[in-house]
């Protein structure tokens, strides 16, 4: 039994199920979850990791689990872009990353400041110290993905219950429900999203629920093309950096803060006020030109589950349950490796007591055979 149809909680009952389990699905809301954290027209995914050198390393095994759920949906929910960096200053994560990446080995072009400029005239090239562009890297269709996947589950029998869990005993393996009901099963995964440390005290002081507000936006005519053809953009600033993602597939450009709020609770409300909005674009007039011209379609606040040092939780509560947190908004690219590492850990006890520290990036898989374990068992 999974608790959360999120990304998370879907992978993991898609692997599950492929291992052979019956597999039941809860979730307080419909599917895709309008309030979730993994709802939204993109998620990103790009090797560039600043010093996480685990999470880096990773990618790969992503990108491979993602072909193997492609070949089960019957489609590529993905957009390669490419990905470009940008700092202002010398040093922190846009350094590390190029350090990693050049020690793997891994293809990038430096760029200089006239270089972004020429090569992307929808931006200024002003005041960036240091850029890359790496060809890796692109638009995962994130709420495509959990419709195409939550349909994919119900043909293969995974059953759903539209349920509210107000406590969990892991020892058991039970939720307990709203309505006075309880649910078990022979092993239960907690994957509620920022929901867990409600549910977990021992996850609350681990996780915080994080207000985070995009903005959706509509280029001036001229700029359209540019940003048609544009690769996802990661700009740094010590004033405070922003992301952008193309408008691919139909969907529009969107920026967003960097930076986590670690405020707020995943009860309150997803709407974001004028104030909110305005900030993230202030965060991104010094890059994007004429950005007071952009026609902002709408904005929209979500939580995150945030976890100190953006590490990843998943792990074992007893001989029955897992409970999986913390993906501080950059875990939807590894959902479906995540939940696949996890089914293999569920029949293997080795495997579940390597899975913390790998999860975290703090190590590669024991003996290097984590994921090929989990590939083999699905």
């Amino acid at each position: 039994m999974v608790l959360g149809g999120g990304i998370m909680g879907l992978s993991t009952a898609w692997a599950l199920e492929r291992a052979g389990h019956a597999v039941t699905v809860v979730d307080q809301d419909e599917i895709p979850n309008p309030r979730g954290a993994s709802t939204d027209h993109h998620r990103l995914i790009r090797h560039a990791y600043g010093a996480q050198l685990g999470y880096m390393r990773m990618v790969d095994d992503a990108f491979e689990a993602w072909s193997t759920l492609w070949q089960d949906l019957g489609e590529a929910l993905f957009v390669p872009t490419g990905v470009l960096a940008m700092a202002d200053a010398e040093g922190g994560w846009l350094a590390e990353s190029r350090a990693a990446l050049a020690a793997q080995n891994r293809p990038l072009r430096v760029l200089g400041a006239r270089n972004v400029a020429a090569r992307y005239p929808m931006l200024w090239g002003t005041g960036i110290a240091r850029a890359f562009l790496m060809q890796a890297g692109g638009v995962l269709l994130a709420e495509r993905i959990l419709i195409a996947l939550h349909r994919h589950l119900l043909h293969r029998g995974v059953h759903f219950v539209t349920a509210r869990a107000t406590r969990v005993d892991a020892t058991r393996a039970t939720l307990a429900l709203d309505d006075g009901t309880s649910l078990q099963a022979d092993l239960l995964v907690v994957a509620a999203g920022p929901w867990a440390p409600r549910l977990l005290p021992g996850i609350a002081s681990r996780v915080t629920a994080s207000r985070q507000v995009v903005v959706y936006l509509d280029a001036p005519y001229e700029h359209r093309l540019a940003w048609e053809t544009s690769p996802m953009l990661l700009d740094l600033s010590e004033q405070g950096g922003f992301y952008a993602v193309p408008p691919v597939a139909g969907t529009p450009l969107k920026i967003g803060d960097h930076r986590f709020t670690n405020i707020g609770d995943a009860e309150d409300d997803r709407h974001a006020t004028a104030a909110e909005a305005e900030a993230i674009l202030d965060l991104a007039h010094r890059r994007i030109k004429e950005i007071g011209r952009y026609r902002v379609l709408s904005a929209r606040a979500c939580y995150y589950d945030v976890s100190e040092g953006e590490r990843f939780i998943l792990e074992p509560m007893g001989p029955r349950a897992f409970v999986m947190s913390g993906f501080s908004g950059h875990g939807f690219k590894f959902g479906p490796l995540l939940g696949m590492a996890l089914a293999a850990a569920a029949g293997d006890a080795t495997l579940a007591r390597a899975l913390p520290e790998w999860a975290a990036g703090e190590t590669v898989a024991p003996d290097g055979l984590l994921f090929e374990r989990a590939r083999d068992t699905v």
